[in-house]
């Protein structure tokens, strides 16, 4: 079976190459692509609880967990329990994550001029439109961003 007859390989093995891309360019700041989405994140929910980003990115507390203790040890983030529920934590931004994420945009800018050298400006424009679509078609929308509000803002800031 030849894998060329389903489209969806085209995609998924795009996916994967702009990830390691961006994996490399995030290193450079000593993150990685899911923490540096959720210091985006957190930066326009926070405070926000440890089960409500958990919910926002669709994974397990204990991913959570593990993902807050690395950005706690790494100083971008605080957690402290919620005064209203003993058993929720509270996670914040310290300044070291907020002067993060100028780098974090600017890695995200970098990768999407990568796309645009790639496929020139245009078809760049439709495959963020497309994926786009895709994403919301699917019931996806950008962590810690309402949907409607997600839609009006301009494509290549989204994340």
């Amino acid at each position: 079976m030849a894998t060329d007859l389903f489209k969806l390989h085209f995609l998924l093995h795009s996916a994967t190459l702009v990830e390691e891309e961006l994996r490399k360019r995030l290193a450079r700041i000593d993150m990685r692509p899911r923490q540096a989405r959720m210091i985006d994140a957190l930066a326009r929910m926070e405070p926000a609880s440890q089960v409500t980003l958990a919910r926002a990115f669709g994974i397990t507390p204990s991913s959570m967990s593990t993902m807050t203790a690395r950005l706690i040890d790494g100083g971008y983030i605080t957690r402290v329990i919620d005064p209203n529920e003993t058993r929720s934590n509270i996670l914040r931004l310290t300044d070291r994550g907020r002067d993060l994420l100028a780098d974090i945009h600017e890695a995200w800018r970098d990768i999407d001029a990568m796309i645009a050298a790639r496929l020139g400006e245009t078809d760049a424009q439709t495959l963020s439109t497309l994926t786009r679509a895709l994403r919301d078609s699917l019931g996806g929308h950008a962590p810690g961003r309402a949907v409607h509000a997600e839609q009006t803002e301009p494509l290549e800031t989204n994340r």
